[in-house]
C-alpha cells in the first residue's frame, strides 16, 4: 500500500510536533542527523520498528542503532554499562559515535536483530536532538534508503528512495558529515571499532588511555557490515588516482568521473571534482554519487582516494559500493 509521504520542515515547530506524534503513533519518519538521514521509529514499539525493515527491504536479522536524547538514557537500553562508555560519551556525545553495549533484558530483539548487544548514540543534529529530548523519544534509525543503496544526505534523496513507503520526512538540510557513525564495541577487550566513521580509533584511544583496535575485516554483525552496500544504481568502479588507467573513449556511452584536480577533456566524460581532504570528501561522497546516478551515464568511475586513518571510513564505504 502506497502512503502519502509528507515533507516536514525542521524550521517549523508545528511540523516537528507532527513528526513526534507520527512516531508515537507507530509510524516511520525520516529524520536528519549529522551523519546521514535516518529512518526513525519509536524504539520501544516493536511493530513500529518492524516497519523500518519493511520500508527499506532490510533483512530482519540486521541490528539497528537507537538514537537517544541524552546520555542518561543509556541505562534504559543497556546493562551492564562499563565506565569507559561514559568516558567516551562525555568526549564525543552528542556526535557521530555509536557504542555497542550489552542490551537490557526488556529490549525487543526486533531492535537488535536478535542479538544480545545494542548500538546506542546521542546525535548532534540539533533539530533531531531537540525532538528526542522534548518529546522523550528514543528512535531506532538506520539510514533512510532502500537496503544496500546509497545513504541519503538530503531530504530530496530520501523522498527519491522511500517516497510512498513512509509517513514523513523532516527536511533539515544537508548532513554535516555525510558518512555513518563510528561504531565501537565495548562488550569485550580489547575494544574495537566495528565500523569506521568520523571519529577515529586514535581519538577513541586517546580518551580511554588504551588502544582501541580498528580491524579492516571482522565478522561482527553491525549496521552496514555486509559485502555489498552503499551502492548507486549505476555501476561504480575505481580507477587510479592519476587517471592513468581510464578506459578508452566509447563512441556511444558516457561515464561520470569523480576525481581530484584537473580532469581529462573527453566528450564521453561528465567530470565531478571531489574535495581533497577526508572530512569534506566524506561529506560529499554519497551526495555526488547520487548526483552522478541521475545523469543517465553507463558507469561511474571514481579516482582512488588517499589512504591513512582519516580516510578509513571512505575506503570502507567504497569497498562495499564498487560493483
Amino acid at each position: 500500500m502506497s502512503l502519502k509521504t509528507q515533507l516536514l520542515s525542521a524550521q517549523c515547530s508545528t511540523d516537528l510536533t507532527q513528526a513526534a506524534e507520527l512516531l508515537k503513533a507507530g509510524e516511520q519518519v525520516a529524520v536528519p542527523t549529522e551523519t546521514v538521514y535516518g529512518l526513525a521509529a519509536d524504539a520501544s514499539n516493536p511493530d513500529a520498528v518492524a516497519g523500518i525493515f519493511t520500508a527499506k527491504g532490510r533483512p530482519a536479522n540486521h541490528p539497528l542503532i537507537v538514537h537517544l536524547g541524552d546520555v542518561t538514557s543509556i541505562t534504559e537500553w543497556a546493562t551492564p554499562i562499563p565506565d569507559e562508555a561514559y568516558k567516551l560519551a562525555n568526549a564525543f556525545w552528542p556526535g557521530p559515535m555509536t557504542l555497542l553495549l550489552p542490551r537490557a533484558e526488556h529490549v525487543s530483539p526486533v531492535v537488535t536483530g536478535g542479538l544480545d548487544t545494542i548500538g546506542l548514540r546521542v546525535p548532534a543534529q540539533p533539530v533531531l536532538l531537540d525532538l528526542l529530548a522534548t518529546h522523550q523519544l528514543a528512535v531506532a534509525a538506520p539510514s533512510a534508503n532502500p537496503y544496500k543503496k546509497l545513504s541519503p544526505t538530503t531530504a530530496e534523496q530520501v523522498v527519491h528512495g522511500l517516497g510512498g513507503k513512509i509517513a514523513a520526512v523532516i527536511d533539515g538540510g544537508p548532513c554535516q558529515h555525510g558518512l555513518e557513525s563510528t561504531i565501537v564495541d565495548l562488550t569485550k577487550r580489547p575494544f574495537r571499532v566495528l565500523r569506521a566513521g568520523p571519529i577515529t580509533a586514535s581519538e577513541l584511544s586517546a580518551v580511554l588511555g588504551e588502544t582501541v583496535e580498528a580491524p579492516e575485516q571482522h565478522d561482527s554483525v553491525v549496521p552496514g557490515n555486509v559485502g555489498s552496500h552503499y551502492q548507486p544504481n549505476t555501476r561504480l568502479q575505481m580507477v587510479a588516482a592519476d587517471l592513468s588507467d581510464l578506459p578508452a573513449p566509447h563512441p556511444e556511452k558516457r561515464a561520470a568521473l569523480l576525481h581530484f584536480g584537473e580532469a581529462p577533456t573527453r566528450d564521453d566524460l561528465v567530470c565531478i571534482t571531489m574535495p581533497n581532504d577526508a572530512a569534506r570528501y566524506g561529506q560529499a561522497l554519497y551526495h555526488q554519487l547520487a548526483q552522478a546516478d541521475q545523469l543517465g551515464v553507463s558507469e561511474i568511475w571514481l579516482a582512488q582516494p588517499p589512504h591513512g586513518e582519516a580516510w578509513l571510513a571512505v575506503h570502507d564505504r567504497l569497498r562495499r559500493a564498487v560493483s
